[in-house]
């Protein structure tokens, strides 16, 4: 009897230690899940693509931007997610007014939970929008700004600058024809700060390689009319007529340089112009122009299998910004999924260490957030060379990474090491 009880006892014993041992396995484990959760701030991964949806940059980002966002998301996870938690766009349309670009910007921050802004196009939108990031430290993607600012003395630890910068377009373009002989210029330039950088990076150039500067003729944004400002140039008598402005400026400016038969006499050199523009201009108008681009979708098997995808969707062929849009997003994705978190600091450190290759584009993003990778030097086609639509450029020259970016040691970054 008494070998009988105490049997029981320690089969009691023995159930309560099992209940003890499972409770603890299961705390564990929802503790382990908790801490999953947590890695991914409120349980969901938030992209806001900000842009210019109606103005005079929409057409090479607009839209066309967001759906570039949708497709590297569909491309990343076909059930749209990423460390088991739901990947959500917004869109907003920032006007090309700095005001109204950081005031959507706090508001996804602060009540949306957005985690990272990608494309913002219009410097002085992205420079306004990269201090509110700073503030709240999370990420921005940029893609259609221009300004060398951005990674040089404005530079964050919250910022990549994706696509292209006034250098990477200077070294290009400017360089190629300067060295061409055409020594001397004339720029009309939008008087805002993207193009202040463009012209003083261009300027430069020429400088630098033996030619002069004539004269500058400054326009409002956007203009309506570039008669006076062309007619000015042309007095110079300058071998180039430089455009520092970008979008339907540009493409305005072209189109009455052809009117006005200048550009039979001088030459017309856009400092920034994107395929879009080029097909608005029509090939009989654009034929000739040199211009430097980061992305082209003809250029090689992978480009024109992603494009022809994105055809499909917009009827219209990428730009570099739309193209870095989708970039920017897939290799942001990734890194959540490798570090296991979308916090910001986390994030960035993976991008900055691991080199990108994503079949677009190819390089490392450096220490300032400047993402460098190889640069195109083109010739728009003559319409009888076109095979197809959208077969717009002869690539001229393809420009290494490390020349189409400013050199770390004449950065002005506060991230860069002496």
């Amino acid at each position: 009897m008494y070998v009988k009880k105490l049997k029981q006892r320690e089969h009691s014993l023995k159930q309560v230690v099992a209940l003890g041992v499972a409770g603890c396995i299961g705390s564990l484990a929802f503790a382990a899940q908790a801490t999953a959760q947590e890695k991914i701030s409120d349980g969901v991964v938030k992209i806001g693509v900000l842009t210019d949806m109606t103005g005079t940059y929409s057409e090479f980002v607009g839209a066309g931007a967001v759906t570039a966002a949708k497709m590297a998301i569909a491309d990343f996870s076909k059930n749209g997610t990423v460390l088991g938690k739901k990947i959500e766009i917004v869109s907003a349309d920032h006007q090309n007014k700095p005001d109204i670009g950081a005031t959507r910007a706090r508001e996804w921050f602060d009540k949306d939970q957005v985690d990272v802004i990608v494309e913002l196009v219009t410097t002085s939108v992205a420079l306004a929008v990269m201090d509110v990031a700073e503030q709240k430290k999370k990420m921005v993607l940029i893609s259609g700004s221009a300004s060398l600012p951005i990674t040089n003395e404005r530079c964050n630890a919250s910022t990549v600058h994706w696509v292209y910068d006034s250098y990477g377009l200077a070294s290009g373009t400017s360089k190629a024809i300067v060295q061409s002989g055409k020594k001397n210029w004339f720029f009309i330039a939008a008087d805002y700060a993207a193009g202040a950088a463009m012209m003083n990076g261009a300027s430069q150039v020429v400088v630098a390689n033996g030619g002069k500067v004539l004269g500058v003729a400054k326009h409002p944004f956007p203009a309506t009319d570039f008669s006076s400002f062309l007619l000015t140039a042309q007095a110079s008598k300058a071998d180039v007529i430089a455009l520092a402005n970008g979008g339907q400026d540009t493409i305005l400016a072209i189109k009455q340089a052809a009117e006005f038969g200048i550009s039979k006499t001088q030459t017309i050199v856009p400092i920034v112009l994107f395929i879009n523009d080029v097909h608005a201009l029509g090939l009989k108008v654009a034929q000739g122009l040199t211009l430097t681009e980061g992305f082209y979708w003809n250029r090689d098997e992978k480009s024109r299998a992603w494009s022809r995808r994105y055809f499909e969707k917009t009827k219209k062929m990428p730009s570099m910004a739309q193209a870095g849009v989708y970039s920017s997003v897939l290799n942001y994705l990734n890194a959540i999924e490798k570090t296991g978190t979308d916090d910001m600091a986390s994030v960035m450190k993976y991008l900055k260490s691991t080199p990108i290759d994503d079949g677009l584009f190819k390089g490392t993003i450096r220490a300032d957030g400047k993402f460098a990778h190889e640069m195109l030097l083109l010739e728009v086609k003559k319409p009888s060379e076109s095979k197809e639509p959208w077969d717009y450029y002869h690539v001229r020259k393809v420009i290494s990474a490390a020349d189409s970016a400013m050199p770390l040691s004449e950065s002005k970054c506060k991230l860069v090491q002496r």
